[in-house]
């Protein structure tokens, strides 16, 4: 019988699980890993850099394209480090906005994280679950931005702009038939909050489904079960935040532990995991997305009966209104020099972070007085956490490096930053 050798193997780029742009070199002692080096760079954004050449409100859209899976969140956790900056209070409603916002983020990450997993590990149908559901929250995403994916939505200060009272309707088309078309705007006769309502309804029983497919399925016990195990001290040591922490036992959570905005009014439960594998990670977010289910309903309830405004009256960042700019000049000015030159920010250091979809998420800028920062650093959890993939990969098989892969939930915009 042959001598089986130690090689290295090149595992993506090209590979579909390496999200396109990770190349892991593996060293092997046949199919069993000895080491896995992660090798990143291939999307470098260079957003610290491009935001130190614009200014302040300029570099919002460049945060929804850290990670592209959890955009409004990581543009919370940019204007929070601006607004302690400045010091400036956002009204009630619009930080109720946010955190629905951040919640439907997160159940947005969450259904792109299980459906590409499940994918990975060979399972086809939830992705198209998960899928089905997503475009229900671009909905919502659409209807108050105008895009899809990149918001910019919010703004040091508050929000773009209250919630709409009508959301966008499917018109009649060649490729459905009218009974398609009638079925599709069944729930967008009225506000966006009924829309989202009638969505906040209906969610939990997609749950069950995508529970039915995976939780006790053999296969997919197979494939995560004991794979990619961290104790709860490994896992603080490796500096894991989120699910993965979580995951893991520890129960920690910044909205529960260093709340911000109207989170400390919100009534949610924090779930952990015992095993700390792949297997709790999967129950853990699973459960995130029943959590966020519940926290989008009590924002609905309270955005229903509270009308107020959503942007802050310091006319120092906050435009002047289109009615305003219609009938004074002094206004016309003040907006063509708010978005051309941007507002000042007293010089200083913060940092602020929030309970990101994928772990702790965290801002730090240096200003100096001018209207770009000085310095700006992100922390973000996925490129915390793939520091940890030799350490979770080692003693597995080359097939469990794509489980472990996806357990981390990592996305490369804000890796290669």
């Amino acid at each position: 019988m042959a001598e089986i050798k130690n090689y290295t193997l090149n595992f993506g780029p090209q590979h579909p699980a390496a999200h396109g742009v990770l190349r892991l070199v593996l060293e092997l002692d046949g199919e069993v890993i000895q080491r896995a080096d992660p090798h990143i760079g291939l999307l470098h954004r260079a957003t610290e850099k491009l935001a130190e050449q614009k200014t302040y409100l300029q570099s919002v859209p460049y945060m929804d394209r850290l990670d592209y899976v959890s955009m409004m969140c990581n543009e919370h956790g940019y204007v929070l480090a601006i607004e302690k900056l400045l010091g400036i209070d956002v009204p009630l409603r619009a930080q109720y906005i946010r955190v629905m916002f951040d919640e439907i983020t997160r159940i947005l990450n969450h259904l792109m994280w299980l459906g590409a997993h499940a994918l990975d590990v060979g399972a086809m149908g939830p992705f198209l679950y998960c899928f089905r559901d997503r475009e229900d929250l671009f909905d919502c995403y659409e209807a108050v931005s105008g895009a899809r994916m990149h918001a910019a939505y919010y703004r040091p200060g508050g929000v773009y702009r209250d919630l709409p009272d009508a959301m966008p309707k499917h018109r009649p088309s060649s490729i459905r038939s009218q009974k398609e078309i009638d079925r599709l705007n069944e729930h967008r006769q009225g506000s966006l909050l009924d829309f989202l309502e009638a969505f906040t309804n209906r969610f939990p029983g997609y749950v069950d489904e995508y529970e039915t497919l995976l939780t006790d399925n053999r296969i997919w016990k197979q494939r995560t079960v004991g794979i990619g195990v961290v104790t709860p001290e490994d896992a603080l040591a490796m500096g894991f935040t989120g699910a993965m922490l979580r995951g893991s036992g520890v129960q920690w959570d910044l909205r529960k532990k260093q709340p911000y905005e109207v989170y400390d009014l919100m009534d949610f439960d924090i779930p952990i995991g015992t095993n700390g594998d792949c297997y709790d990670r999967y129950l853990v977010r699973v459960e995130e997305l029943r959590q966020s289910n519940r926290i989008i309903k009590q924002c609905i309830e309270w955005l229903r009966n509270n009308p107020g405004p959503v942007m802050t009256d310091n006319r120092k960042v906050a435009p002047p209104s289109r009615v305003d700019m219609k009938s004074n000049m002094e206004s016309l000015i003040h907006h063509f020099k708010l978005f051309q030159e941007g507002f000042h920010v007293p010089p200083g250091e913060v940092y602020t972070a929030i309970e990101h979809p994928k772990g702790e998420f965290g801002i730090y800028i240096v200003s100096d007085g001018a209207n770009k920062p000085y310095r700006l650093k992100i922390r973000t959890p996925d490129y915390t956490h793939l520091q940890a993939l030799d350490e979770m990969a080692r003693g597995h098989m080359i097939a469990d490096a794509v489980t472990i892969i996806g357990t981390q939930d990592i996305v490369f915009g804000s890796i290669d930053r």
